[in-house]
């Protein structure tokens, strides 16, 4: 992912106001972010805990942002969910879910669209995790290398559909 600006990413949003997204808290790290490592960029406000957002740049360059709400369904004892992005059975990281306004108005009229996702945006460092070594993956390089590119497109396409 190329680094972005404060002001691309306040720009960015599909579906939210002017109003949300400047009231959006900037990740602790921004200055410091690894923008090689990530396919996406994803955080919680700090501020207000419910709210997340995701940045994209797709393939022609356009950075899109979404504003996502994480719901409060509690799960049940034991149940298991997989990131709709990473896609990791694996993981070592939480998953929940999270609700967002679709764009234009449809979104105005109310309709959101729901998906799984790591709490804590961890999906990039995920798929980085190489598998071990065995018959099935040879090369756990090449398995990395294709999680990168499927999770792009996961994102690309989840963007697309709100």
């Amino acid at each position: 992912m190329q680094p972005l600006t404060e002001k691309t990413i306040r720009a960015s949003f599909i579906n939210a106001s002017r109003q949300e997204a400047k009231k959006l808290t900037l990740p602790e790290n921004f200055n410091s972010l690894d923008w090689e490592s990530l396919e996406y960029l994803g955080w919680r406000d700090p501020k207000m805990p419910q709210r997340g957002y995701m940045i994209y740049t797709n393939t022609a360059g356009e950075t899109r942002g979404l504003l996502l709400r994480a719901t409060d369904g509690a799960r049940k004892g034991g149940s298991a969910a997989m990131c709709e992005m990473c896609r990791d059975v694996t993981l070592p990281c939480a998953v929940g879910m999270f609700t967002t306004r679709r764009s234009g108005q449809a979104g105005r009229d109310g309709d959101t669209l729901g998906t799984l996702l790591c709490t804590r945006f961890e999906c990039s460092a995920n798929v980085r995790i190489a598998p071990p070594k065995d018959p099935i993956n040879p090369d756990p390089m090449a398995v990395v290398a294709q999680r990168i590119i499927q999770l792009d497109e996961r994102v690309d396409s989840f963007i697309q559909r709100v």
